[in-house]
């Protein structure tokens, strides 16, 4: 299957393309950027495809950087290099796939689900590597990437992994044109998948369908948040709304909740998280706490539980992305507001308040400001416990690259 899927797939060409581009783009390179836009670029040679490199001179013809073309997306070259001309090639790969690995050395133990590559922020634009135990998913936010899989994935099957599946983004999905017969969910390397894929997290044990899943099937990004909540939960009622499949609910759960509600639009999800409960099963607290799960929207349910007069110890607010761009951050800002005062209606006085964002148009400091602007105006007040970031396999290697924050604070009314 290797050998037949290289074999199909291109290089990149010979001759690079050269790019000169405006002022501030210059700046943004020097200073590391790792995106170029397709309205920064004053000149181009010649046309390109997905894959070929690009190399772009200021307008004294110096070197600022090299990177992939992608004509296809507005990020029309993704930085692999910047300052110093280097030979973009397997070894420089394996140089980058090696500081990745050493950045992950001290993940916690009983762990076996973590990211070993987040794109940008290791060097490697557009391309996401998490690891399910022994099943690996590769995901691609550029179709420029397939021209280099011939060099990526040896290099990948050398760490041992039992089988490497291969994901796109919507975007890359697009353009079939481009991606030489791969689709999303092609196994690229190891033996078909029978059933969900097993990984510890912590001690506990998840399950993930890494070829239809929401991303790469699972958000790896809140572990330690999850295990945050588990150090609060002790004999709490607990409301998880956007649960998906479970993670912030088994982790109260072994924190000793006595009862854990997971709210989640999608049913199929919702039974993914009761059957990650009985994975689990040999954990007396998780055996012992009642688990109930409401397929709804969070919005409209949440409104519900209030009018019915039902509240917790502790709620939990994890929802998708609001903001896809930065002119949606105000919208995002008002759907974060409106969450809060739902939360916060039927979270009992001393309970505890957890609300996470994964937008990154959505600055932390303007994030907290509107939960704790919107309890102020709800008249219930926060104080908080602790503001948390990025978890050491989501390292932030440049502005945008923040994108995860999350509060947790106690009622004070």
């Amino acid at each position: 299957m290797l050998d037949e899927t290289l074999a199909s797939l291109p290089v990149p060409a010979e001759k690079r393309i050269a790019l000169r581009v405006t002022r501030p783009a210059e700046r943004a390179l020097r200073d590391g950027h790792p995106w170029l836009y397709d309205n920064a670029i004053r000149t181009q040679s010649h046309v390109g495809k997905p894959g070929d490199l690009a190399v772009v001179f200021d307008h004294k013809k110096r070197f600022l950087a090299i990177g992939l073309y992608d004509p296809c997306s507005p990020i029309r070259v993704r930085i692999l290099q910047h300052t110093e001309p280097t030979p973009i090639n397997q070894d420089w790969l394996a140089g980058k796939i090696e500081q990745a690995r050493g950045i992950r050395s001290a993940l916690p133990a009983e762990t076996t689900g973590y990211r070993l590559i987040h794109g940008e922020n290791d060097g490697l634009p557009g391309l996401v590597l998490d690891a399910y135990a022994q099943t690996w998913v590769l995901k691609i936010y550029s179709a420029a990437w397939i021209s280099f899989l011939g060099d990526l994935l040896p290099l990948l099957i050398d760490l041992s992994p039992e089988r490497i599946i291969l994901r796109l983004s919507r975007e890359v999905a697009r353009h079939p044109e481009h991606l030489h017969g791969l689709a999303d969910g092609t196994i690229l390397w190891g033996p078909p998948l029978k059933g969900p894929v097993l990984f510890k997290e912590n001690g506990l044990t998840f399950e993930v369908d890494p070829v239809h899943g929401q991303k790469t099937g699972f958000f790896l990004d809140q572990r330690d948040n999850r295990a945050r909540v588990e150090s609060l939960a002790d004999g709490k009622s607990v409301l998880n709304l956007f649960a998906y499949s479970g993670g912030f609910s088994l982790y109260a759960a072994r924190g000793g909740a006595r009862s854990v509600t997971s709210v989640d639009i999608s049913s199929a999800a919702l039974q993914a998280a009761e059957r990650n409960f009985a994975h689990n099963q040999d954990h007396p607290a998780i055996a012992g706490a009642e688990h109930k799960t409401v397929v709804g929207d969070a919005f409209e349910i949440t409104s519900q539980l209030h009018a019915d007069g039902l509240r917790y110890d502790m709620v939990i607010i994890d929802p998708p992305s609001f903001a896809k761009s930065l002119s949606e951050a105000n919208k995002a800002l008002r759907a974060y507001r409106r969450l809060t005062r739902l939360g916060l209606s039927v979270l009992n006085p001393g309970g505890v308040f957890v609300q996470a964002s994964c937008s990154s148009r959505v600055s932390p400091g303007d994030f907290f400001a509107a939960i704790h602007q919107e309890a102020q105006l709800a008249g219930r007040p926060l104080g908080d416990i602790e503001c948390t970031g990025h978890p050491i396999d989501h390292p932030i290697g440049f502005p945008e690259g923040e994108y995860l924050k999350c509060l947790f604070a106690t009622l004070s009314r």
